[in-house]
């Protein structure tokens, strides 16, 4: 487990998948811990590198000094995106955990890149049987004599709240292996959380999503339990009427853990909207991208490819060529001319260029940055055929790359006007959201600045 600062705020988190990817955020629900998402960590770690949280308050996390609302959750996050990406991030949220991600997504809609919502709080109404047994307790736990009491009598009858909460938050036909389930109560019954279920509890209602969802912008799934007895179902028709962009998905045999009771309907939903392979041989096998298909498997969710259907992805897919590189190996120069724009297929493609002198080829050019699986890079002069403002360089595990020439995509744009539009409009939404996100964190620092200032003119010895 790892510890960031995030102002004054402790955040442990637990990390997989290769530092310098882009980072994906899983973030856990209501009285839970980051095990919640556990069952989709080793997916998500083939392409991300996952940070899953312990919410301020819950798991090894201390809880914050002032109220807990939603927005200091989505806010604090937004932060913490900023500390270890330079990029935006793909967020995974459940129950409470998916409002956030909502929240974040219309506070700061440069951070996240895609939204996965697994049974999210959307209007912040709770069902009546959460309502009817667990908020009576949640009230009392707030106070630390009562704490003690409830505490003491659940241990108690321990077998008898099981009975009750089990119905509430599983299917019927619920195939939850029985330590997962232990883990999760575990985490639900977890000491020293009383004042923070219940400062979460009332922030979710205060929060209702009803009316706003139709303006976020982000691409975003959602999956629900068909049988979800905690967040109720009726939340998905909200979903459904004012969130039309979004991708609902209802699952059968699933209550309100689908990751951890339909396991592999549930990663395999994820998976087609994030564009990753199942597992770690489908993962070695799509890196040889032997076929249309499966580069237009890989594409359906890279910068380039989002919105398409399966027959536009497969067209798009014969216009481009793939080529390798190894670590270090120039993928194309300054001063050649701006002819192809490429996609990151796996490994990382290194900017380097004169920060003083932007696209002139001095010999004295520094790393800038670095572009991970699913970034493009190199759009602006296949557009306009200049010369480019930077090297391309392999990064230290080498890059794969697909390489769409200016002919190739004028030829799309003449014998499919509406896939060349699309194909236009993705390029120009990649553009746009890597700006916001440089200007976003450009105001961040711009807004340090004077503080730092003002401390160093107190400190300086003319100072009086």
């Amino acid at each position: 487990m790892t510890t960031y600062l995030v102002g004054n705020q402790s955040i442990n988190v637990v990390e997989a998948g290769q530092r310098g990817r882009q980072v994906a955020l899983l973030v856990h629900g209501w009285s839970s811990s980051w095990y919640a998402l556990s069952p989709l960590m080793d997916l998500l770690a083939q392409r991300y590198h996952c940070l899953a949280i312990d919410l301020p308050g819950y798991g090894e996390s201390p809880a914050p000094r002032d109220r807990i609302t939603i927005p200091y959750y989505a806010d604090l996050l937004a932060q913490l995106a900023g500390q270890v990406s330079e990029r935006p991030v793909v967020y995974i949220g459940h129950s409470m955990g998916g409002m956030i991600g909502a929240t974040l997504a219309l506070r700061h809609p440069a951070v996240i890149d895609r939204l996965v919502l697994i049974g999210p709080t959307i209007s912040g109404q709770l069902s009546a049987r959460i309502n009817w047994l667990i908020s009576p307790i949640t009230r009392l736990e707030r106070f630390a004599a009562t704490g003690l009491l409830v505490r003491a009598s659940e241990r108690l009858i321990a077998g008898i709240t099981d009975g009750l909460m089990r119905p509430v938050s599983f299917a019927q036909r619920s195939e939850i292996p029985p330590a997962d389930y232990g883990r999760l109560r575990a985490d639900a019954r977890r000491p020293g959380q009383g004042r923070t279920r219940y400062e979460c509890y009332f922030a979710m209602r205060e929060n209702d999503l009803s009316g706003r969802l139709g303006a976020v912008e982000t691409p975003t799934l959602v999956v629900w339990g068909a049988e979800d007895n905690t967040v109720p179902l009726r939340d998905s028709g909200i979903v459904a009427d004012e969130w039309p962009r979004a991708d609902l998905r209802i699952l059968p045999k699933a209550g309100h853990w689908p990751q951890f009771e339909q396991p592999q309907l549930t990663q395999r939903h994820i998976a087609a909207f994030l564009g990753l392979p199942l597992s770690h041989s489908e993962a070695l096998a799509d890196d040889e991208l032997a076929s249309a298909q499966e580069v237009a498997r890989f594409i359906s969710h890279s910068d380039i490819g989002s919105g398409l259907n399966d027959a536009q992805r497969l067209k798009l897919a014969g216009h481009f060529k793939q080529r390798d590189f190894t670590p270090g190996q120039v993928i194309v120069r300054i001063e050649d001319g701006g002819n192809e724009m490429y996609i990151v297929r796996s490994g990382t493609v290194e900017v380097w260029n004169d920060p003083d002198q932007i696209g002139s080829n001095t010999g004295q050019l520094r790393h800038i940055a670095s572009l991970t699986s699913g970034q493009i890079t190199g759009e602006l002069a296949m557009l306009d055929g200049g010369l480019r403002s930077a090297d391309l360089r392999a990064g230290p595990e080498g890059a794969s790359v697909l390489a769409l020439e200016r002919r190739r995509l004028e030829v799309l744009c003449s014998e499919d006007p509406e896939l060349g539009t699309s194909v236009l409009w993705n390029i120009s939404r990649a553009m746009a959201g890597r700006v916001r996100f440089i200007l976003w964190q450009l105001q961040r620092a711009l807004t340090r600045i004077p503080a730092v200032a003002d401390e160093g003119l107190r400190d300086h010895p003319l100072a009086v």
